[in-house]
């Protein structure tokens, strides 16, 4: 490992191999100690082969690769927890690292105490944690299990308490694994909207195997197989490449197929999917849970108005706490006005659990030639009513804002980042980041 301020690459690797030495039995490593370079007692297993790269500084890379490929293997060499067998590695820079759950924590050692010994790690002093430690631990939330062993904790806390750590350690290099999987839907938005604001300015290195991640956080992108560089590129690209080999390996080599121009361009009025009557009475069905408004969930703003509530609600009026894709919903939002406003704006956006906008919209567009002018104590209500799409499995936030003034030219006074929380459960979502109800779907021979 080297430092080079003058430097354009904050990690270079170059020619870089590691291997393993497997032994069958383990009187076979006291047997290769006693005829070293006479016999060999064990199979070379090589995680790693000849990789070469470069990261620029401010860069996302991601690495793309399946289980065994050698993506942790790369990421501990770069961290320097594990040594290369051949090769060499440069970091220009205080790299911070969220790699293996718990990695570098004493299970023995409370919260606290591990805190200390992680931010040291990272050449922060006695004096430097002392002022950071406030909100190193506001940032974990972990309550009083702070001050019980790890060794208690659950893997969430694990994350929340590692992830603390390298968020206030000043580190020019994050390094990521896939660890942010297993936090919970709130502290995952709060990691995400950390990651956005650092990549501004510091360098992320980016394990996954979503290629829906890689694509969305990376500039860069990596794909490693049987320890090598498979290719290297755009993240569009890489993960075109590695899907299409990933099926291949499962299913033979693909066939390159030339599409049609389709014959006619009739506009598509969207009425009701056929199918959903099928599969809303099947285990298909996209049961989404909704969990109730959180007002003191983290929000900015130059405070000239609040959001009071937010509610889903059904045709009827109802609020939900379950609803399902596909069918009609209304996102309903009330705002207590403390200003004048005189164009007001209220808007909503939900996003995935990586802070990926799915989809959203705005009252503006609606009212630009007839604002609704709100003067102060009263309150607003902005109801959205759409037809709910189709969520894959997984946790998702709805965020809501309120601006006054126009689409360009606003201020914007109060932004609610995870105002509601939902989950779905279950899903008949076959590909995408969401589904939507098709209006027929079609098949015939001609």
């Amino acid at each position: 490992m080297s430092f080079d301020s003058s430097s354009e690459y904050v990690i270079e690797v170059e020619g870089l191999s590691k291997c393993y030495q497997i032994y069958e039995n383990p009187s076979d490593r006291l047997k290769q100690m006693f005829f070293r370079g006479k016999r060999q007692y064990f199979k070379e297993f090589w995680a790693l082969r000849n990789v070469t790269f470069k990261i620029k500084k401010g860069q996302t890379v991601g690495i793309i690769g399946r289980n065994g490929s050698g993506k942790s293997t790369l990421l501990q060499i770069i961290c320097g927890t594990l040594n290369p067998t051949v090769g060499k590695v440069k970091v220009n820079g205080r790299v911070a690292a969220l790699l293996e759950l718990g990695a570098g924590f004493n299970p023995e050692f409370s919260g606290v105490d591990n805190i200390y010994m992680a931010a040291s790690l990272y050449g922060l002093t006695r004096l430097e944690i002392d002022q950071r430690f406030d909100a190193i631990k506001a940032f974990a939330d972990i309550g009083e299990h702070i001050n019980q062993p790890v060794k208690t904790y659950s893997s969430g806390m694990y994350v929340r308490l590692a992830f603390a750590v390298i968020a206030h350690v000043d580190a020019d290099i994050l390094v990521i694994d896939e660890a942010l999987a297993v936090g919970d839907a709130f502290f995952t938005q709060k990691c995400m909207r950390f990651l956005r604001a650092f990549m501004q300015t510091g360098t992320v290195l980016f394990v996954s195997h979503d290629t829906a991640s890689i694509k969305n956080l990376c500039q860069l992108a990596l794909w490693l197989e049987n320890g090598e560089i498979q290719k290297e590129g755009t993240p569009k690209n890489i993960c075109e490449s590695y899907l299409e080999a990933f099926y291949e390996s499962q299913q033979g080599k693909s066939t390159t197929i030339k599409s049609k121009k389709i014959k006619n361009n009739e506009e598509i009025i969207r009425v009701v999917d056929q199918r959903l009557s099928v599969i809303n009475n099947s285990n298909l069905r996209n049961d989404i849970q909704v969990f109730g408004f959180d007002p003191q969930a983290a929000s900015f703003g130059k405070g000239g108005a609040w959001i009071a509530s937010v509610k889903i609600l059904n045709n009827q009026g109802d609020q939900l706490s379950w609803m399902v894709g596909g069918e009609y919903v209304a996102v309903q939002i009330d705002v207590e006005s403390i200003i004048y406003m005189h164009n007001p704006i209220v808007g909503f956006f939900v996003k995935d659990r990586l802070g990926q906008t799915l989809f959203g919209d705005n009252t503006y567009m609606a009212y630009e030639s007839a604002p609704v002018e709100v003067h102060p104590g009263k309150t607003l209500r902005a109801t959205f009513e759409f037809y709910m799409p189709i969520l894959p499995h997984g946790d998702y936030s709805i965020a809501i804002a309120v601006a006054n003034g126009t689409q360009k030219n606003h201020e914007q006074l109060h932004w609610v980042h995870d105002a509601i929380l939902f989950k779905s459960e279950t899903s008949s979502v076959a590909t995408g980041l969401v589904g939507i109800p098709m209006h027929e779907i079609n098949m015939k021979l001609i």
